[in-house]
């Protein structure tokens, strides 16, 4: 072997030292996953995030899968010549859309599952509606009804400890049941933060369109590594967070004051970026972090 050949293995082998400490610290712990956003649309990427989550279960921690799928639910409301129309980022959902947004959830769920399985790690894909994983209210946006979107109310978890201590990984979509069990469409981001919160997971993950946290999105240099969560309280109460980012940044604080230990905002379009935020010493996205835990 040659010294080239030499110095590329030796790196192989300082990262791998470098995620023993981290592969040690989360060992049998729960990091739930929201998955989303461009990284769904493009099949490399996705297989990228597959094999990412894989490998998380593969060396001991327990992860959970809530996915999106809006960008494909707006091209097959599209086939039948329906615009897609949203409110402050919420989908209005009629009947008929509704049942799109389910039937095209219930397509992606099923392939994400085939994907995992073929990795050789057994999944299953549910949807809030089963087990009652997720209970539901209407959801209102300043006060207009926007249909069958949905707010979480409760999370009965066991079905997810059940699956977890059986080493199943389970897959969810975003839907869930009113009282009078009617189907309801649930913003995924809102449907992974009840998760991690009611599972006690340790780490909550968000796959974006964005590379993580910026105080002034248009200047680089205002890039955010690592907060707290009354530091992304202040943020928010000073403007500095708008548009898509804000009710995310809500959800990421909420996660945090309700047990969740860590949440990390990551671009998706990178390949291998969970792999990259949770092993390496450096990172490259975003984390929220506990007040208490500012020294570590």
């Amino acid at each position: 072997m040659n010294q080239n050949d030499m110095n590329q293995v030796l790196a192989k082998a300082e990262v791998l030292i470098e995620a023993l400490p981290y592969i040690r610290r989360f060992n049998r712990k729960i990091i739930v996953v929201k998955y989303g956003g461009s990284a769904m649309s493009n099949e490399e990427l996705q297989k990228n995030v597959i094999k990412d989550v894989t490998l998380l279960k593969l060396v001991g921690f327990k992860p959970i899968i809530v996915h999106g799928g809006g960008k494909e639910i707006s091209r097959w409301a599209g086939k039948v010549g329906k615009e897609a129309e949203f409110v402050n980022g919420l989908r209005v959902t009629d009947a008929e859309t509704m049942e799109i947004a389910e039937m095209v959830l219930n397509k992606v769920n099923k392939s994400l599952v085939s994907m995992v399985q073929e990795l050789g790690v057994k999944a299953v894909g549910i949807s809030g509606k089963d087990g009652g994983l997720l209970t539901v209210d209407k959801k209102y946006s300043d006060g207009k009804d926007i249909g069958f979107v949905g707010d979480v109310k409760s999370v009965n978890p066991k079905i997810l400890h059940d699956l977890l201590e059986n080493d199943f990984l389970p897959i969810i979509a975003p839907t869930g049941l009113d009282e009078s069990f009617s189907t309801y469409n649930i913003n995924a981001d809102d449907a992974a933060c009840a998760v991690a919160k009611a599972v006690g997971a340790d780490k909550l993950v968000f796959l974006t369109d964005i590379e993580g946290l910026y105080k002034d999105i248009n200047d680089k240099a205002s890039f955010i590594s690592r907060l707290t969560a009354s530091e992304a309280d202040r943020l928010i109460q000073e403007g500095f967070i708008g548009g898509g980012m804000l009710p995310k940044l809500n959800n990421c604080t909420s996660a945090i004051r309700n047990g969740v230990n860590r949440v990390h905002i990551l671009d998706g379009r990178i390949p291998h970026c969970l792999l990259l935020e949770i092993f390496t010493n450096e990172g490259i996205g975003t984390a929220i972090i506990q007040d208490e835990d500012v020294q570590q």
